[in-house]
């Protein structure tokens, strides 16, 4: 098995919660046109990808094995069913089987409690199973171009708080039910080329719903049909609102208001008139009370950063996920402080003591990019640990080492606190990661230290986020979400309490340095209640995306802190 599967070796022997298998053809071939069963030994997985295998048709039932997995991507097969042990990985939050050849979800589908996101497009699939109601926390659904020619009453339900996205275009869909307006947080929908004839006038109630798309549809009212194929979100959902002719309900409605003289026309348009501006006016201050997360595409940004990753980090810690994130206040109070705390808590707690995830900031103004991130001997590079003098790595290991030793006398305790706890995540490795500017200078060090010279401070107005790890890049990603999310919470909880401007950062691990106080009066006036998340590319050697975040995907959990502007 292990030469012919090397990978799958690999990752039970160093216990790796990441399994990518891609165009495997010729050994699935080989193997009857079965996965080897040694992959459902793998118990620590908590991502499993197996695409692009045309000769892949089924999945054994073994894989309700797999009871940690978060992620399971199956996409661009030929898998003509999924096995009813499904049901058993209660964990799974991203079930990804486009591309495929199913002509069913299997009803287990319904007892993933924890799914957020669930991708069965390109499929042959008529109906859909009973029960998907019972995935609460489902928030993306991806059914385009299959074969369905209904949505289940049952799938538009209240109990779907968190669906915010309905993509089903390309299918044979001839009604859209009023149970719609039951979706509350549905906010984007596509049933672009189906059959539809008209469109439900409760879609109008769907208050969060931001876009829309029907085109391809023969709808009846012809003055709707040129609406749609306008793309007019808004002009659409007042045309329903008001009782225009998008279903039979809304026509009767019109026609009996034509009926009325023009008194009580006059009337009833300025008590929806008021009803719609206390609306607008709850949207308003709903919106105010949350933070805005806008995403700034690269496409939109004149110089995006980018990060290139070289092959030798794949034996270290071959994960990488990076952002930049403007209109923090730090400034006033202790908002260093609290940021700093949270960024420790989350070390300790979803980082698992950082063995899974390793988090740093920089101050974006020290960074000079593009950046590289690689493993290099220890003896080769150098780094300004914070609050220390430059010194190389192997060096600096073998200085923290003995402090710990030092420390243990001291205290007369086994554990250690501090950097030292995490020296033996580097236990034999021959090369060290680090992430180096343009400048060839060393910024951070991972999981040990970032640079004292990119460090953050109460001056800092726009954040380089870095997030690496040895498991896997889903695990860096969600460090990302919950890094992004505190962030916002704790800018919010700055800007409600309006506290006091202090003058030094001293008392914080990130060091002190002089303030600027103009630089702090445009920190006071664009901080706003807004962060503007900029998009990093990761990219290997030749150029070609690894990753790139944030993603349509990423941040797409609800929050009451937060609404992300994409």
């Amino acid at each position: 098995m292990a030469a012919q599967w090397p990978e799958i070796e690999r990752a039970e022997r160093e216990k790796r919660r990441e399994l990518v298998l891609q165009g495997v053809d010729e050994r699935i071939r080989q193997a009857d046109g079965r996965l080897p069963p040694e992959i459902f030994s793998l118990s620590l997985l908590n991502y499993l990808e197996v695409s692009g295998c045309g000769e892949l048709r089924d999945v054994p039932d073994e894989l309700g094995r797999l009871s940690h997995l978060q992620s399971l991507i199956l996409c661009r097969n030929r898998l003509r069913i999924l096995p009813g042990s499904l049901a058993q990985l209660r964990s799974l939050r991203v079930l990804d089987v486009s591309g495929n050849e199913l002509e069913a979800l299997p009803p287990e589908v319904g007892a993933l409690t924890d799914l957020c996101t669930l991708n069965a497009s390109q499929n042959h699939i008529q109906e859909l199973p009973s029960g998907l109601e019972r995935c609460t926390k489902l928030a993306t659904l991806n059914l385009s171009r299959n074969k369905l020619t209904a949505i289940r009453t049952e799938l538009l339900s209240a109990q779907l708080p968190l669906l915010a996205t309905i993509s089903a275009s390309d299918n044979l869909i001839q009604q859209l039910p009023g149970e719609i307006a039951l979706l509350s947080g549905l906010k984007s929908l596509d049933l672009s080329n189906n059959q539809l004839t008209e469109i439900p006038y409760e879609l109008s109630d769907c208050t969060k719903l931001k876009e829309i798309n029907f085109k391809g549809n023969k709808l009846k009212d012809k003055r709707l049909e040129k609406m749609v194929n306008g793309c007019q979100t808004k002009s659409i959902l007042e045309y329903l609102r008001v009782g225009g002719r998008g279903s039979g309900k809304g026509k009767v409605a019109q026609e009996a208001a034509a009926k009325e003289d023009a008194k009580d026309k006059k009337k009833k348009k300025q008590q929806r008139q008021r009803k719609d501006s206390a609306e607008d006016k709850d949207d308003e201050e709903e919106d105010v009370n949350k933070m805005m997360l806008r995403i700034l595409h690269i496409s939109e940004n004149p110089v995006p950063l980018t990060v290139s990753v070289t092959p030798t980090v794949k034996d270290v810690r071959p994960y990488i996920v990076c952002c930049v994130v403007k209109g923090m206040n730090l400034r006033p109070g202790n908002a260093l402080k609290r940021f700093l705390t949270a960024q420790t808590k989350l070390h300790d707690d979803l980082c698992d003591k950082r063995t899974l995830a390793t988090i740093a900031t920089h101050d974006l103004q020290l960074v000079k990019g593009p950046l590289l991130y690689d493993a290099r001997p220890p003896k080769e590079f150098k780094i300004v640990p914070l609050n220390r003098k430059e010194i190389n790595a192997k060096e600096l290991v073998r200085q923290l080492q003995f402090e710990a030793e030092e420390q243990r006398k001291q205290k007369k305790r086994q554990n250690v606190s501090g950097l030292h706890k995490y020296l033996r995540l580097l236990d034999g490795k021959e090369n060290y990661p680090c992430l180096v500017d343009a400048e060839n200078e060393v910024i951070s060090f991972p999981p040990i230290t970032n640079s004292d010279k990119t460090k953050i401070t109460k001056t800092t107005q726009a954040l380089l986020l870095e997030v690496t790890s040895a498991t896997s890049l889903q695990v860096c990603k969600d460090v990302m979400d919950a890094l992004i999310m505190k962030m916002a919470e704790l800018n919010k909880f700055t800007l409600e309490n309006k506290e006091e401007d202090i003058g030094s950062d001293s008392e914080h691990q990130e060091g002190s340095r002089p303030l600027n106080p103009a630089a702090n009066q445009n920190a006071a006036t664009e901080g706003g209640s807004q962060l503007v998340l900029e998009q990093v590319r990761v990219v290997d050697k030749e150029g070609s995306l690894k990753v790139l975040y944030p993603s349509k995907t990423d941040l797409s959990l609800s929050s009451s802190s937060f609404v992300v502007v994409r």
